[in-house]
């Protein structure tokens, strides 16, 4: 029971990705890897103040982020790319039935590879957190990506009906 709980706030963690931050300042459209950091940024202030991450806590929290971002990040890359082309095919007047094929089985191995990711990701942050400090750090990430994800719909939209950014 413990593993399948596990394993849906895994899939639920990894069924997102990082995508967008509020406008601000002159630069209203940061590149991804600007919001990427940010991202973590953020969320590793509030885990410290919500969780109660001691500051050597922090510092571990940090080495494994920087351990695993960098895969999570390609990762999250590739998957969207299969997206795009799974929506290319999808689209086309004769979709190419071995290509979509080949798509779907490339989506489920990122799938797959987010899962031991992130498995491995929480191996590690149980060597220096709680069990409950975990759980609330997997709650704070997805609300942050839920929060992220409303924000990129909310842009997404205004750029589709042609309304402009505000500086």
């Amino acid at each position: 029971m413990r593993k399948s709980v596990l394993l849906s706030m895994v899939l639920a963690l990894g069924a997102t990705s990082v995508s967008a931050q509020p406008v601000r300042g002159t630069n209203a459209n940061p590149p991804r890897p600007e919001l990427e950091q940010q991202f973590r940024q953020r969320l590793a202030r509030l885990a410290q103040t919500r969780i109660g991450l001691t500051d050597a806590q922090m510092a571990q929290l940090e080495q494994s982020s920087a351990r695993y971002a960098p895969q999570l990040s390609a990762l999250t890359k590739q998957e969207r790319e299969t997206r795009r082309q799974l929506r290319v095919e999808l689209t086309a007047t004769q979709p190419n039935q071995q290509h979509v094929s080949d798509l779907l089985d490339a989506s489920l191995r990122f799938q797959q590879q987010r899962i031991n990711l992130i498995q491995a990701e929480q191996k590690d942050l149980a060597r220096f957190m709680t069990p409950v400090q975990r759980a609330r750090y997997i709650s704070l990430q997805q609300q942050f990506r839920r929060r992220t994800q409303e924000l990129t719909a909310k842009r997404g939209g205004a750029q589709r009906s042609g309304a402009k950014r505000l500086p």
